[in-house]
């Protein structure tokens, strides 16, 4: 024991009837003790510039495009050019739901080098429901590759990614995919091109920005080219033409890193280690670990702080995995931890700096639904979150981390969602319902705007493409609708098919997507996007018939729905509960029907040939989330558990409903 006073401590302290194994442990402490005296305290220079990237090396790119146009897949194949370890396709595809679905819901940053340069690249999502993840990080960048199917063309949700890009500034990169394709010729991307470039000169692109490098590539198969061919040489089928464009058509970040830190929060996520992770590119200054920093946003009285603290750890996506950095300068995109409460839209700066900087404007949400506690008489059954506090909280959450919704609260312990599209707001659902949540779903409402004293709604711009055996089944849906078709012809390599350009409410879109594709036999393609508001279009047609109601609590009986069969198209099985006011099946008339579905076969003591084993029921149609959310009528709602969804009426009481029936509609 180095120490002679705290030797002289440590026999005084010990008494004679003291066990061997208290003295050992006291040993053991004042050792360490004694250690950490005699150790000179350890002083760290702080990182220097030397080990963060020349900015002028930097290059920040979004990859926007329309859905199924080959973004993620690109995506796959610039990582693995770059030498990133992919574990599966779609990498970029960390959720779960976007795997099961194969679709992109949440935008994506990572790095990867090329050339002594560091490409930060985004992927983002090609639905319009999810146009607010594209249009935050449209600011983060300063360039854009935008990836045009070279069969396809240019679609709805091709021109909403563009005008975002356009409106920033950006100088897109135009990449037609998919060119080994049989049906796409060099005609036919000649014809792509010039399409492009009108939609360029339409959304008002200045002459620099109309002077797009255009390249040619087959991202499944790897490889990109400068001119058209099918099939590239062997030496060269890599990405390297497109890596290289991207070094040379996008200007590095403008940065300076003599003035204070700044960076706006873009993109934000949880951790239950690290607590909560803020993503954004660094505007100017450097960030190192270990800095005070305080997080800032715009309020009508002017600046708020937020809350202040300390640089806990520095994170940069590298390939497919997070590498911890010392050290980050202006013009890069990082992530940070160390602070609690700022979220997506604030700004995170050195504690002398008070001005927050420019916010993103985002779309206005067109639909909304009411969210609330699940009061139906089989509630609480299946899941663990029933209250309308803890559903309340979630939906807040939500709200923090996804900019394109907002959440207000609404009357008795239920909240109003809004968004831009049932796809959106269904995914919110499934996501709650994994987590273990119960609630009910209001159908969705299309939010109307009044201007002088006009009533405004929003239209979408729709594209169909079908088999022209079903030309007159989908106009006369669609007319049904309000639509209104602007452009109709064939499509180029494809006979037989027709392709059609509408405007339609989104009134009159929701719940279309499930017949479309009933009615196209799943042939069909149809693609929207939001437009604008516009004049009220009026009441829609008939777009759906009545409801079979059940006025019978407990399990479904094979007996009742034999008799239930000719009436109209049934929901359920046998097996299944139901309760007095839950939707079993559609009528095949216009009312709704009251049904008894638990009816069971009475006892006689006559012996009968037939036994209820030997009845056979024609498949029920089980509806998915999406389906449902579709379906339901105003004075309906959908209840969704961990385990199951039914449908059921508002008021279960079938004289209250009477009742309610007969109040004049909104």
């Amino acid at each position: 024991m180095a120490n002679p006073l705290l030797r002289s401590l440590f026999s005084s302290s010990l008494s004679s009837n003291r066990s061997s194994l208290v003295q050992s442990s006291l040993l053991h402490r004042i050792s360490n003790l004694t250690r950490s005296f005699s150790a000179a305290p350890a002083t760290t220079a702080p990182p220097s510039l030397d080990n963060y990237p020349d900015p002028t090396k930097l290059r920040n790119v979004a990859v926007i495009a329309h859905v199924d146009h080959g973004k993620t897949t690109l995506m796959d194949r610039l990582l693995r050019q770059c030498g990133a370890d992919i574990p599966h396709e779609r990498a970029m595809d960390s959720i779960s739901l976007e795997r099961e679905r194969g679709i992109t819901i949440s935008s994506k940053v990572t790095s990867i080098p090329w050339n002594g340069n560091e490409l930060n690249m985004v992927d983002t999502p090609g639905h319009a429901d999810f146009g607010g993840e594209v249009e935050r990080v449209v600011g983060m960048v300063e360039g854009a590759i935008l990836v045009v199917d070279a069969g396809e063309g240019p679609l709805a949700q091709t021109k909403f990614v563009l005008a975002k890009a356009l409106k920033y500034g950006l100088r897109p990169i135009l990449l037609m995919n998919k060119v080994d394709r049989p049906a796409v010729s060099e005609e036919r991307c000649d014809e792509v091109e010039s399409l492009v470039f009108d939609l360029f000169a339409n959304l008002g692109a200045t002459e620099e920005q109309l002077d797009f490098p255009v390249l040619y590539a087959s991202a499944k198969e790897g490889w990109a080219s400068s001119s058209f061919t099918k099939s590239p040489p062997d030496n060269a089928r890599n990405m390297s033409p497109l890596l290289d464009a991207i070094v040379n058509h996008v200007p590095p970040p403008t940065a300076n890193t003599e003035a204070p830190f700044q960076m706006l929060v873009s993109m934000m996520e949880r951790d239950f280690y690290l607590g909560r992770i803020l993503t954004g590119r660094i505007s100017s200054g450097v960030l190192r670990i270990g800095d005070k920093v305080h997080g800032i946003q715009h309020k009508d009285s002017g600046v708020e702080k937020v809350e202040e603290g300390k640089v806990t750890k520095l994170m940069k996506k590298k390939g497919t995995s997070m590498v911890l950095i010392d050290i980050a300068g202006a013009g890069d995109i990082i992530s940070m931890t160390g602070l609690a409460k700022p979220s997506i839209g604030h700004t995170v700066a050195n504690v002398e700096v008070m001005t927050a900087l420019p916010i993103v404007e985002l779309d206005p949400p067109t639909i909304s639904m009411t969210f609330g506690v699940n009061d139906s008489p089989l509630a609480g059954r299946d899941g663990t979150h029933l209250t309308g506090g803890k559903i309340g909280d979630r939906l807040m959450a939500e709200a923090e981390t996804n900019l394109a919704i907002n959440v207000l609260p609404a009357l008795s312990e239920s909240y109003e969602v809004q968004g831009r599209g049932e796809l959106q707001l269904g995914i919110l659902i499934e996501n709650m319902r994994r987590e273990g949540f119960e609630l009910s779903v209001s159908p969705p409402k299309v939010m109307y705007k009044a201007e002088k004293g006009e009533k405004l709604e929003p239209l979408e711009e729709v594209t169909v493409e079908v088999n022209e055996e079903h030309v007159g089944l989908v106009m006369e849906a669609l007319s049904h609708r309000r639509a209104e078709v602007l452009d109709m012809g064939p499509v180029p390599g494809h006979v037989g098919r027709t392709r059609m350009s509408l405007t339609c409410p989104s009134r009159g879109l929701v719940g279309y997507r499930s017949v479309f594709s009933s009615d196209t036999r799943g042939t069909g393609f149809m693609h929207r996007a939001f437009l604008k508001y516009a004049k009220h279009r009026g009441p829609l047609g008939n777009v759906r018939k009545g409801v079979l109601v059940s006025m019978g609590y407990g399990p479904i009986t094979a007996h009742a729905l034999v008799s239930l069969e000719p009436r109209g198209t049934l929901f359920v099985t046998p097996g299944m509960e139901t309760y007095d006011g839950m939707i079993v099946g559609e009528h095949s008339r216009d009312t709704d029907l009251d049904v008894n579905p638990v009816r069971m076969k009475e006892l006689t003591n006559i012996r009968a040939a037939n036994k209820d084993e030997n009845v056979k029921l024609t498949p029920p149609r089980l509806m998915t989330l999406e389906e449902a959310i579709g379906y339901v009528a105003s004075d309906e709602l959908i209840e969704v558990t961990p385990k199951s969804i039914r449908l059921r009426k508002r008021y279960l009481d079938s004289n209250k409903r009477k009742t309610m029936s007969k109040r004049p509609k909104e």
